[in-house]
């Protein structure tokens, strides 16, 4: 059991076991810097643990693998939701990294003394406990704050609006004419998730922007050119954009039918989803936002 000692000052605190959280604890770990891993969840997986069912692997996102092994095989049909935690609890256990859970972290603050050192209130298993370190990792990533924004129309809407976060599933879409609001690759997913359940002619794509596809591998050469524009951006000084703007959408064996799945409708930043909405008309009609960040 890792040490929880409020009277201890740890070297490191690390927010968060998702996957940079346990990259970051590995290589802790390597460096022989005695540290924390604070995870608000019960079990390990990070946020994939709340990815919909029908979410498979054939369809995520490449899984990078964690440093110091590989990531084992997953069948195209296998729930992501399923594999990927349990890849991360394995590897949790195969290097014994500190991972402390349930611990929902839910304040940082500066030591008041001249220290410099961080104060991290937390809820461990349920009991108060303020934790002290020298150094500080955030690794929350976006999923419990997804990032929901504002349109003209939106207050006003009668129908179901719905973040990626909270996607309940295709079931529940059934005879449903569908606004999907985004162009990343969650919004391509639910297109071929929906439009066998709702029918392509109740189906709307919004975008801000026409997609991009891209139907090459990402192979490490392609990776390490859209790291080099990521990181030309953020030392001007500039926001990073979505993934996507990036690498483009890839088509994948599965998704060379999506694109055709509904229509796209390029619009401004503001127009995009209110535009859709209005073509949803007032009918309890649901709008899917799958966007994380504006692109």
């Amino acid at each position: 059991m890792p040490d929880l000692d409020p009277t201890r000052v740890h070297d490191s605190l690390v927010i968060g076991a998702g996957q940079a959280g346990l990259s970051a604890s590995h290589h802790l770990a390597r460096l022989g810097i005695e540290h924390l891993v604070l995870d608000a969840n019960d079990a390990p997986g990070g946020a994939w643990q709340h990815r919909w069912d029908a979410l498979r692997m054939a369809d995520v996102h490449g899984v990078a693998d964690l440093p110091g092994t590989e990531r084992p095989s997953s069948g195209p049909e296998e729930r992501a939701n399923v594999a990927v935690p349990a890849y991360f609890g394995d590897y949790e256990q195969a290097h014994s990294l500190p991972v402390v859970r349930p611990a929902a972290v839910q304040r940082v603050r500066r030591a008041a003394d001249d220290s410099g050192d961080f104060l991290v209130e937390a809820r461990v298993d349920g009991r108060a406990l303020t934790l002290r370190s020298r150094t500080l990792v955030n690794a929350t990533g976006t999923w419990t704050r997804p990032f929901v924004p504002h349109y003209p129309g939106r207050a006003g809407f009668v129908g179901t609006q719905l973040h990626t976060h909270d996607f309940p599933g295709p079931e529940f879409f059934d005879g449903r004419r569908t606004v999907v609001v985004g162009g990343g690759a969650s919004a391509v997913q639910f297109l071929g998730l929906l439009a066998p359940r709702v029918g392509a002619e109740n189906l709307v794509w919004a975008t801000r922007r026409e997609p991009v596809w891209i139907d090459h591998d990402f192979t490490p050469e392609f990776g390490a050119q859209v790291v080099a524009e990521v990181s030309e951006r953020a030392r001007a000084g500039l926001p990073t954009r979505s993934v996507v703007s990036y690498t483009g959408l890839f088509l994948r064996e599965q998704n060379r039918r999506r694109p055709r799945s509904g229509s796209t409708t390029p619009a401004s930043p503001c127009s995009a989803a209110s535009n859709a909405m209005a073509s949803a008309g007032t009918s309890p009609n649901p709008v899917v936002r799958a966007s994380s960040r504006p692109t």
